[in-house]
């Protein structure tokens, strides 16, 4: 009787394989367009010339608005011997692939935004507008918010140079509106020899405290730093590498010291809509007359109650006989500098993307650009706007994960 064993080949085969690579996409040649910006006081521009001559000698085409970087003393000669391809009309330069924006997008831009569009600029929470969101979702656009792009270290290089600029540049400001020529209280900031140093005090220890106090500390001022968070204040103390005068945000202890100051300046951050207003009007009251209150905050509301919002133009106001400097774009007043440090982290960044193959590439393995994206392909995919302005929310993880297919 045959055996009812199944017969088990035993015969294998041990060949080498060979390995399978990821192979790398062919690099793009990208088409960047930049506007000339209508938003009131934006002179910035995202891309200075030195920028642009490198992106044009690795192949890509920039083409620029007339006049668009004449707010940042760039002009049209300028780009023009750098390589860019300048025009007149926005509806032309709104034709390319990719639109490099230094001021946020509004209304008056959405007519000219094509499909598919991919647009680098700054979000600005406080003038996004659920109309806005919706016409990009129509349009199917990929939009890159300037306030969500991290770098390798975790942080945001855009805001933190921004940051930088408006700490640095409040002081000088208050050095200024101090003076007698603008009505001030003829007090030279910082003080001389045999003299007490001019008071200062600095509400936020983030990045534009640390460097408002920097700068203050540099000029001979005195200075008191306030903040709720004590880790901040001891990151300030060791970024400083010495001790300053520091307390958390006691209403007594801060009134007390605002009475007595030459200088206020308000420099809280919020990661989410409104920062809390810590400076009561009866505290600015008793403020010394001819003092001056910086409220470099206002665009998220201010953190002193009598700020009021105010332009480059008329920047000042007094308000019980205070000085009140509220101007929400501060950078801007410096748009030489802001464009120079908005285009030292964007240069290298369009050519890292299309060095990957365009930006769907990158975005695979990239986090910390991904981490910039808001809106994908029409898709919103930050969970912070799709609960303000009631919008489907999209896990950007998933999209990319399902376009990879």
């Amino acid at each position: 009787m045959p055996s009812s064993k199944p017969i088990i080949n035993t015969a294998f085969s041990y060949e080498t394989l060979e390995e399978t690579l990821d192979i790398k996409q062919k690099s793009a040649k990208l088409s960047i367009g930049i506007p000339k910006e209508i938003a009131f006081q934006e002179d910035r521009i995202a891309l200075i010339p030195e920028a642009v001559s490198v992106l044009v000698n690795n192949g890509h085409q920039v083409t620029i608005q007339s006049k668009a970087g004449v707010g940042s003393k760039f002009s049209d000669k300028d780009y023009s011997e750098a390589g860019a391809k300048i025009v007149n009309s926005a509806e032309e330069v709104y034709r390319q692939p990719i639109i490099i924006k230094s001021a946020p997008i509004t209304v008056a831009d959405l007519p000219n935004l094509q499909r598919n569009q991919i647009i680098i600029s700054p979000l600005n929470h406080s003038l996004l507008r659920k109309e806005i969101i919706e016409e990009l979702a129509k349009k199917k656009i990929t939009t890159l918010g300037f306030e969500l792009l991290k770098d390798d270290s975790g942080t945001f290089p855009i805001v933190r140079s921004m940051s930088e600029i408006a700490g640095s540049a409040a002081m000088l400001l208050a050095g200024q509106f101090l003076a007698c020529s603008n009505n001030g209280k003829g007090v030279l900031l910082g003080g001389i020899s045999g003299i007490p140093p001019t008071k200062v005090i600095i509400i936020g220890a983030g990045v534009v405290g640390e460097f408002a106090t920097r700068t203050a500390l540099a000029m001979g001022a005195s200075v008191k730093v306030f903040d709720n968070n004590v880790y901040r204040l001891k990151r300030l103390q060791n970024n400083l590498g010495f001790r300053v005068w520091t307390s958390v945000i006691e209403p007594k202890i801060l009134a007390k010291q605002l009475k007595t100051c030459e200088v206020a300046v308000g420099a809280l951050g919020s990661e989410k809509g409104r920062v809390p207003v810590v400076v009561s009007e009866q505290m600015v009251e008793r403020m010394r007359p001819g003092s001056v209150i910086l409220d470099v905050c206002i665009d998220r509301g201010g953190c002193f109650e009598t700020s009021e919002l105010t332009s480059h133009e008329k920047p000042i106001f007094r308000k019980h006989d205070v000085i009140h400097y509220c101007v929400p774009n501060i950078a801007s007043g410096f748009a030489q500098t802001a464009s120079h440090a908005i285009s030292n982290v964007l240069m290298p960044l369009i050519l890292k993307i299309a060095d990957e193959g365009g930006l769907d590439s990158i975005l695979w393995h990239n986090f910390n650009l991904r981490n910039g994206i808001y809106m994908y392909k029409g898709h919103l995919t930050n969970f912070y706007l799709s609960e303000r302005f009631d919008i489907k929310y999209t896990d950007l993880n998933l999209l990319l994960a399902t376009s990879k297919r």
